[in-house]
């Protein structure tokens, strides 16, 4: 499982920055500032359910790269949802990614060791995220029961309905977007596999 994980997207790239950071800590060439890496992943949770919803399942584009760019990112991710070539971030979007985090808290904090920490944080919530959605997607149980309630959430957004349940990590976003429903009390999508042709115009 774990060399597959790292050979796709961006997760060895991810895991690098990770542990270079750890590095960096770890040898004081900056101090870590525990609430601040707190911070930094609850603020990645939030924004992964605004980036699922808002960014990854926006009303198709008329250009014909930004089009592309949105069929590599997600809607490909619908159509067919093991293909591990889809299932992952590419770096060259989690790379720019990266850098506007640590650009955003340099910005509000003005303090380099906070600012490290929060991006700390903010990475470590991402490679979850890659690591929880990978294992929604492939033959593999997991060994919570948190985990394998997940995963049967994020397979409701893929297999139902992809009008809902939009966390992949937590439930938390789609209850106070209520974008939440009981499973067997949601109507079955047609689109749940082009999700381009069920967004509203």
């Amino acid at each position: 499982m774990i060399p597959t994980f790292l050979r796709h997207g961006s997760n060895a790239v991810l895991l690098t920055g990770l542990a270079l950071l750890a590095v960096a800590f770890a040898v004081r060439e900056t101090a870590f500032v525990w609430i601040g890496a707190l911070i930094g992943a609850v603020l990645f949770f939030v924004s992964e359910y605004g980036t699922h919803r808002f960014l990854f399942h926006a009303r198709p584009v008329k250009y014909g790269w930004l089009l592309k760019l949105q069929h590599r990112l997600h809607y490909d991710h619908h159509i067919d949802p093991p293909k591990l070539e889809l299932l992952f971030l590419p770096w060259w979007f989690v790379l720019p990614t990266a850098l506007a985090y640590f650009l955003i808290y340099l910005a509000v904090t003005r303090n380099l060791a906070l600012t490290l920490s929060l991006l700390f944080g903010s990475l470590f919530a991402l490679a979850f995220y890659e690591w929880v959605h990978y294992v929604a997607h492939i033959p593999f149980v997991p060994k919570t029961p948190m985990g394998r309630y997940m995963k049967k959430y994020h397979l409701w957004h893929h297999f139902k309905n992809e009008h809902l349940w939009f966390g992949v990590t937590n439930p938390s976003m789609d209850h106070v977007m209520r974008s939440y429903r009981a499973v067997e009390s949601a109507e079955r999508s047609t689109t749940v596999r082009e999700i381009w042709r069920g967004i509203d115009s």
